[in-house]
C-alpha cells in the first residue's frame, strides 16, 4: 500500500525470515560465527538460542545460504513431533525413502544411516537443525543424541544444531538430559540490538528495500528502540504501522509522535485509556454539561466550534461542516500528530537535519570526481583522499564496466599471493585456486577478525536489490580499509562497507596437509606440522625432532594458541585453528593487510 509512495520496491519490515534482509549486528555475526564454527567440526551439538524475534531463524536462514555445496541440511521448523514422526521428517528432508507403512523406529534409523554412510564416503557433510527446540519432548531429545552415536570409526556422520528461546536452556540443565548437554560443543545466546545498532538496523532494511533519502527522524528511531527493547521483530512491526500512518497522513518523515501512535496500536492500546486519570474522570461529564448548555443557550456557530472540541475530547471524528467538506485531511488527524515538530516541519516544506549515518541525498552528489573517493590503478600507490561511501561502493559494483561475475575480486588475491593464471581467465574461483594449490576458507566475523587474520580476504556485499558481489580487501587502517574493485583500488570507511558487508569473507590459504581434524590420541607426520608450526609461532628455534603423537601436552600447547588467537579454546586443531597456524608459518612473506607500503 505504502511503498510506491515511498518509493520502496517492496515492503522493508517484514516479519519473513529474509535472509537479504539480516542485519549483521556484532551479536548476529558472533553467533554465526559460532554456527559455522560448531558446522565444520565432527559431530555433537550446536546451540543458538535468543528471545523471541530476536532473529534466530533469519540466521539460521543465512546459515544455510553459508554452508559449502558439499553439505545435504535436514531443516525442521516444527519439532513437536513423536520420535517416529521426527526420524520420517529427517529422513523426508533429505530424500531418504523408506516404507510407507514404517512404524519402527529402527527401521528409519537403519535407513538414514545408510545414508549418511553413502554421504560420507562421496565426501558429504549432512547436518540436521532443529528450529524452536524448546519444544522438543524429552523423549525425542534423547533420540536425537543417540543420532550422534551414527559414526564411522573416525568421526560423526551427523551434525546437529538445535535453535530455540531460553527455555531450552532451562530444559537441558535438567540432570535427566546431563549427557546431551556434555555433546554440545557450541552454544551462544543471542541478545538483542543496542541503541546504534537499532538506528543501522532501520536504515539497513530500508536501504535494502531501495529507499535511500532518510524516512525515520533519529529521535523517531530512538523511540523505536525504547519501545521495542531493540527485539528485531517488535523493530519491524512498529515500523511497518508507522508507514502505514504516515502514509494515511500524507508524510513523508516519520516522527516521534507518529511511533507512539503506531506503537498503540500494535499493542491494542487506545490513546485515551493510557491517559486516563482522576482529573480526565473529572472533565469528561464537565465537558459533557458544556456542551448540554452550549446546546441551549448559544447560536449554532459558536455550537459547531464547542461541538468540534467536546468530540476530540471524548476521541470521536467531529462531522465536517459543509465548508470543510473540500479539506483533504481531516481534522482529527491532524490533531493527533500535532505534536510532533518534525512532522510540522516536514509539512512546512523543510526537513530536520539528516540523521548521522544516512546515505547522501542524491547520486549526483556523490560522483563528484575525487570528492569521497581515493582510486588508483592496481600496482600503484593509493592516493590520499576522504573514504568513500556505501553508495559509491554499489554504484562500483553495479558497473557495467565490472564483469559480470566475481572473478576480479580473486584476481586481486592472485596478484598479491603470485599465483599465475591466464589473462582475462573467467573461471577464477575457488576451484581454480584448488588446482594451483590453495583453497577457500569461508569465515564469518567483523573488523576485528580480518585484523587477527591479518591477510587479504574477499568481502561478501550484499546490493540493494539481494544480488551478492565480492571485493577484495587489500588494505585496513584503523577507521579505513581498502577494497580492490576491477582493476583499481578505492578506499572507504569501515562503517560505510559495514552497511553492504555482511560478515562473510573467504581467505586463499595453503593447506599443509588433506586432514582438517586433529585430537589427542591422533598421530602421524600432520601431528608433527602442528608441532613445528606452534614452535615457530611462539618464536622458539626448531628442535631437530618431533614427536608424532597428539599428547595431553600438545592439547595445552594447542589451547594456549588458540587462546592468543581469540578462537574458541577446544584443544582441536580444526580448520580454523589450521588456518591461523598455516598463516603464522608465512612470516614476512605475508602480504599483511595492516602493514602495506604507501
Amino acid at each position: 500500500m505504502y511503498t510506491e509512495y515511498f518509493k520502496l520496491n517492496e515492503p522493508p519490515f517484514s516479519l519473513t525470515p529474509d535472509p537479504r534482509y539480516l542485519f549483521m549486528s556484532e551479536r548476529h555475526r558472533e553467533g554465526l560465527a559460532h554456527l559455522l564454527y560448531g558446522v565444520q567440526q565432527s559431530g555433537g551439538f550446536v546451540q543458538l538460542t535468543g528471545d523471541v524475534g530476536s532473529g534466530k531463524t533469519t540466521l539460521c536462514r543465512c546459515l544455510i545460504k553459508q554452508l559449502p555445496p558439499e553439505t545435504d541440511v535436514a531443516l525442521i521448523l516444527n519439532p513437536r513431533l513423536t520420535v517416529l514422526e521426527l526420524l520420517a521428517a529427517v529422513c523426508d528432508e533429505l530424500g531418504i525413502s523408506y516404507p510407507a507403512d514404517a512404524g519402527s523406529i529402527k527401521v528409519l534409523i537403519d535407513a538414514l544411516n545408510r545414508r549418511l554412510l553413502e554421504s560420507h564416503a562421496r565426501g558429504r557433510r549432512t547436518v540436521l537443525i532443529i528450529d524452536e527446540a524448546q519444544n522438543l519432548q524429552e523423549d525425542v531429545l534423547e533420540q536425537i543424541r543417540l543420532l550422534t552415536n551414527l559414526e564411522t570409526s573416525k568421526e560423526k556422520l551427523l551434525q546437529i544444531i538445535l535453535i530455540g528461546q531460553p527455555e531450552l536452556l532451562t530444559i537441558l540443565k535438567q540432570q535427566k538430559l546431563r549427557q546431551l548437554a556434555q555433546r554440545i560443543t557450541a552454544r551462544y545466546h543471542l541478545l538483542a540490538l543496542t541503541k546504534n545498532e537499532t538506528s543501522a538496523y532501520i536504515q539497513h532494511r530500508l536501504l535494502v528495500s531501495g529507499r535511500r533519502d532518510p524516512l525515520f527522524t533519529r529521535r523517531a528511531m530512538h523511540r523505536i528502540y525504547r519501545l521495542s527493547r531493540g527485539v528485531p521483530r517488535i523493530i519491524n512491526i512498529i515500523c511497518d504501522r508507522a508507514l502505514l500512518g504516515a502514509y494515511a497522513l500524507d508524510k513523508q518523515r516519520i516522527g516521534t509522535a507518529i511511533v507512539n501512535r503506531a506503537s498503540r496500536e500494535t499493542r491494542g492500546i487506545l490513546p485515551w485509556r493510557r491517559r486516563l486519570h482522576i482529573t480526565w474522570m473529572i472533565g469528561i461529564p464537565a465537558a459533557a454539561i458544556l456542551v448540554i448548555a452550549a446546546a441551549i443557550f448559544l447560536e449554532p456557530a459558536g455550537l459547531s466550534t464547542l461541538r468540534r472540541k467536546a468530540e476530540s475530547l471524548f476521541g470521536r471524528s467531529p462531522q465536517p461542516s459543509a465548508a470543510a467538506a473540500g479539506q483533504s485531511s481531516p481534522i482529527p488527524a491532524q490533531q493527533a500528530y500535532a505534536g510532533d515538530s518534525s512532522n510540522q516541519a516536514a509539512a512546512g516544506g523543510f526537513s530536520d537535519p539528516k540523521p548521522a549515518g544516512f546515505l547522501p541525498e542524491s547520486v549526483e552528489a556523490a560522483k563528484a570526481p575525487d570528492a569521497n573517493v581515493a582510486q588508483k590503478p592496481a600496482g600503484g600507490d593509493v592516493m590520499a583522499g576522504k573514504t568513500g561511501t556505501s553508495l559509491q561502493l554499489i554504484e562500483l559494483l553495479t558497473s557495467a564496466s565490472l564483469p559480470a561475475k566475481n572473478e576480479s575480486a580473486f584476481a586481486g588475491l592472485y596478484r598479491l599471493y603470485g599465483i599465475q593464471s591466464a589473462e582475462n581467465a573467467s573461471n577464477i574461483g575457488c576451484e581454480d585456486a584448488r588446482s594451483k594449490g590453495f583453497e577457500c576458507y569461508f569465515d564469518v566475523g567483523n573488523w576485528l577478525k580480518l585484523r587477527r587474520y591479518n591477510v587479504p580476504a574477499i568481502l561478501e556485499i550484499v546490493l540493494p536489490n539481494g544480488r551478492k558481489r565480492q571485493a577484495a580487501i587489500v588494505g585496513l587502517e584503523d577507521e579505513a580499509a581498502t577494497l580492490a574493485i576491477g582493476n583499481r583500488e578505492y578506499r572507504f570507511s569501515v562503517s560505510e562497507i559495514n552497511r553492504v558487508w555482511d560478515g562473510s569473507f573467504i581467505i586463499l590459504w595453503k593447506p599443509p596437509f588433506a586432514k582438517r581434524l586433529l585430537s589427542i590420541g591422533d598421530s602421524g607426520k600432520e601431528v608433527e606440522w602442528i608441532r613445528r608450526a606452534l614452535d615457530a609461532a611462539e618464536g622458539k628455534t626448531p628442535a631437530a625432532t618431533y614427536s608424532e603423537r597428539f599428547d595431553q601436552d600438545l592439547k595445552q600447547r594447542v589451547l594456549g594458541f588458540q587462546r592468543r588467537e581469540t578462537l574458541i579454546q577446544d584443544g582441536f586443531v580444526g580448520s580454523e585453528t589450521l588456518v591461523r597456524l598455516t598463516i603464522a608459518q608465512l612470516g614476512p612473506k605475508a602480504p599483511f593487510i595492516t602493514r602495506r607500503t604507501r
